[in-house]
């Protein structure tokens, strides 16, 4: 048996943080990884995806430009896009990702750890014990609900989609939440005929209405098939054509199926049983992201199904290491719930954090609601003709401290970090009149939401 200060299986972006944060401090780690070191967002998601995307939205903002628009005389490159997709995940080779763990000490293994009583790990034909602490970072799957058919066709998941070598003429996608909506876009810049079906009654059911209208009128712009409140009963494969029918009795056909309907976590195999613990679903933490009954047990990341977003899995990584390390403090705010940010990658991007006026509701909060246009101020006028966007924020009435934010628009993904930092911050709206954003930057939305604050101040 190998003994280690800290066993952390799973070496995705949470995993990888925890191992590197723990070995910095002078401890023994190892990292246990079946699959690619970097994880399903390096290799699979968020990186392969937006490699995808970033092409056609540079030629949207750039066809809404006088004078930069009569440079464009062409369409997009689909072969060297895929190449420079192809770059960006290293061909799906995971050897530059370990260098950095040579360098820290950690000790990798391949393999599926499997958890065999209290502080031990099976690997393989390794055994391994944690001295101080296991971590569990195995993150989650596609999910590939009881749809008749639906395994059978052989659908993509995100995997393919991201990484295909080829592109179909067709595509169905069932599922519209981020990844069916972001990779609907993808594949229609690509020049495929794609088919978007939400069971809801509208796309990215979990974001604010106006955000859904703006997102689903850009792709059907493009010429993407939105179908909303629809649901998939069943999936059948004829020669080349795979057929989907919907409860209400319509099909769809394409060349490929994509099967965009959720993540579930990778526990079902773990172990967890030798624990006292059910496998198959998200394991519970607390605020320390320790599991409750084993002060032993830290779960980080997608497994714990507390946020699905790779930066709160890494975030997630810094409490648990911390109370591993005696030092408990990163927790106190818990800012992995309703304040956790996001983006959602279409053009207009999708930024939000906090909660949204339906959520906000839900919580008992009486809040002011304040719109204004994104691009609606000087900064917007290098953003092209009619850019469009909306910027949102939710502010307590009670406390003027702001609960929510949402801002749609073209490149608008790195304003969330303001807005992410008034409200874990709690910095009061009466005090943001002294962050004076500067000119002529789109940032100036700050001024407008500040009189628009002002108004509704004076109404009630």
């Amino acid at each position: 048996m190998e003994s280690f200060d800290v066993v952390v299986v799973g070496a995705g972006p949470a995993g990888e943080v925890a191992a590197g944060r723990l070995a910095d401090a002078g401890l023994e780690v190892a990292l246990v990884e079946d699959d690619v070191i970097g994880g399903e967002c390096s290799f699979y998601a968020c990186m392969p995806s937006k490699a995808l995307l970033r092409p056609q939205e540079v030629l949207r903002e750039v066809r809404r430009i006088p004078g930069a628009a009569e440079a464009v005389t062409g369409e997009l490159d689909v072969q060297a896009l895929l190449d420079r997709r192809d770059e960006i995940v290293h061909d799906l080779d995971d050897s530059s990702m370990l260098p950095w763990l040579e360098d820290k000490g950690i000790k990798l293994y391949r393999g599926f750890g499997v958890l065999a009583g209290e502080r031990r790990i099976d690997v393989g034909d390794h055994e391994l014990e944690a001295r101080q602490a296991v971590i569990l970072a195995g993150g989650t799957r596609a999910s590939m609900p009881p749809i008749e058919g639906l395994t059978e066709v052989g659908p993509w998941t995100n995997r393919e989609a991201t990484t295909a070598k080829e592109i179909p003429a067709t595509l169905v996608i069932l599922g519209g939440g981020v990844v069916g909506t972001e990779l609907s876009q993808a594949y229609r810049s690509l020049g495929v005929e794609v088919t978007l079906i939400e069971g809801e009654r509208r796309l990215l059911p979990l974001e604010e209405e106006f955000a859904c209208a703006q997102v689903t009128e850009a792709l059907e712009e493009m010429g993407v098939n939105v179908r909303t409140g629809r649901k998939a009963t069943k999936a059948e494969r004829a020669g080349d054509t795979i057929r989907v029918t919907m409860d209400d009795g319509s099909t769809a056909e394409g060349e490929q199926l994509l099967a965009a309907l959720g993540r579930a976590p990778r526990t079902d195999e773990l172990g967890l049983d030798t624990l006292g613990l059910e496998g198959g679903g998200s394991i519970e933490v607390d605020e320390n992201m320790q599991v409750p009954g084993l002060d032993w047990l830290y779960a980080i990341g997608d497994v714990n199904g507390r946020v699905l977003l790779t930066h709160m899995g890494k975030y997630q990584a810094r409490i648990a290491c911390e109370h591993i390390l005696g030092n408990p403090s990163s927790a106190e705010h818990g800012a992995d719930g309703r304040q956790s940010p996001r983006v959602i990658f279409t053009d207009p991007q999708v930024a939000a954090v906090g909660h949204t006026e339906k959520t906000a509701s839900e919580a008992g909060l009486d809040v002011h609601i304040l719109d204004v246009g994104t691009s609606a101020n000087a900064g917007g006028s290098f953003y092209g003709r009619d850019a469009p966007g909306t910027t949102r924020l939710l502010v307590d009435k009670e406390s003027d401290l702001i609960v929510g934010a949402t801002i749609t628009g073209a490149d608008v993904a790195d304003f969330l970090q303001a807005a992410t930092i008034a409200i874990v911050g709690e910095v009061p709206m009466g005090r943001l009149w002294h962050a004076t954003p500067s000119f002529p930057t789109r940032s100036e939305i700050w001024l407008n939401l500040m009189a628009k604050w002002e108004e509704v101040k004076g109404e009630s």
